[in-house]
């Protein structure tokens, strides 16, 4: 895609990049507006995202405004005018939408964004005029981030680096510090148990074993990241849950002060990613869902997936429905032995 027309150049760049899905894809899409202002340091870059996941953009730098939409069907058609009001002061000169959606095409196009771009030919994108950028999802080795950079390569942004980032503020950095204090100096390993059903994960009964197990070692302290917890985990003795109710940005503080993240392929690894901190996930290998496709990235990253026979023979069909149920090598005590293994080896 040209960048947008000779006349454009005499004009502030204002860009709009649309991501209203979950949290994993909204940290992949971090490093997005540091990109635009590294080409353009003048530019305004905006986020249109829900208000869950709003908080990723939070301090960034780069991130100029946050725009919410938090629609349901009950007042889509209220809410949908009175979003493309509000983009239409905004003046946006370019919208990207990362993910495909009717509502936020039409949006867009309602208020008048002239450069509006998005993935593949889609028949609501070719009604509207929507620049369509070709790219071929899950080519192999290619990661999703990358997927996600094509759009701000069609605006003319020359960039290899999909690298992810969430800025804390000073703050949260002495609340991380504060929690660390706490662990009494123990190699501090957060366990996130929970994934929404959106990638193969244990159910909470294994997770609880794995947090006893590691407890038992008295080689680590174990950390449950999540915001809502388990039964099975949240009356564990010698374990802390410092996440339970608490808003987003405080798991952010937390997971910055661990050692390790051990979790399924969910949100929170991706922000220990984008925060720099060792990440060991389970995953599934299926072209779909595989490391090199949903890897975290910026960080150390060590990955458990099941052995061949097991996904030859056992395999559902559907991955979010996988527990790794019969696996030899995805146990509460070999994820065990690897994270205390890691310490191990890091120490030497």
């Amino acid at each position: 895609m040209p960048e947008a027309s000779p006349r454009k150049s005499l004009f502030q760049r204002r860009v709009l990049i649309i991501r209203q899905d979950r949290i994993g894809d909204a940290v992949l899409a971090t490093g997005l507006p540091r990109e635009l202002k590294r080409r353009w340091p003048g530019c305004h870059v905006a986020v249109l995202v829900r208000s869950y996941t709003a908080a990723l953009f939070q301090n960034n730098p780069h991130v100029d405004e946050i725009i919410v939409d938090d629609y349901r069907p009950g007042t889509r058609t209220s809410s949908f005018w009175r979003m493309v009001g509000r983009l239409r002061r905004g003046r946006f000169s370019h919208a990207l939408m990362l993910l495909p959606q009717a509502r936020y095409n039409y949006m867009t196009f309602c208020a008048g964004i002239p450069f509006r771009i998005g993935h593949g030919i889609i028949l609501f994108h070719a009604l509207t005029g929507v620049w369509p950028v070709m790219t071929r999802k899950f080519k192999k080795g290619r990661h999703e981030a990358e997927y996600s950079l094509d759009l701000v390569r069609a605006m003319g942004v020359r960039t290899e680096n999909p690298a992810p980032e969430i800025h804390l503020t000073s703050a949260e950095k002495e609340l991380g510090k504060s929690l660390r204090e706490g662990w009494g100096g123990l190699p501090a390993v957060g366990l996130h148990v929970t994934s929404g059903k959106s990638a193969p994960n244990w159910p909470a009964a294994r997770w609880a074993e794995l947090a006893a197990i590691l407890r038992g070692s008295g080689q680590v302290k174990v950390v449950v990241t999540d915001h809502e917890v388990p039964a099975e985990l949240g009356d564990l003795a010698g374990v802390d849950t410092p996440n339970q109710g608490q808003p987003l940005r405080v798991t952010a503080a937390t997971i910055a002060a661990l050692d390790l993240l051990v979790s399924a392929s969910t949100g929170p690894m991706h922000m220990a990613g984008a925060l720099g901190r060792p990440t060991l996930s389970l995953f599934c290998p299926k072209p779909a869902c595989e490391p090199a496709l949903w890897g975290p990235l910026g960080n150390q990253a060590l990955h458990i997936l099941p052995e061949e026979e097991h996904c030859r023979d056992r395999c559902p069909g559907n991955p979010h429905a996988c527990d790794y149920a019969g696996s030899a090598r995805v146990t509460p005590q070999q994820v065990a032995r690897d994270i205390l293994d890691y310490f191990s080896s890091s120490s030497s």
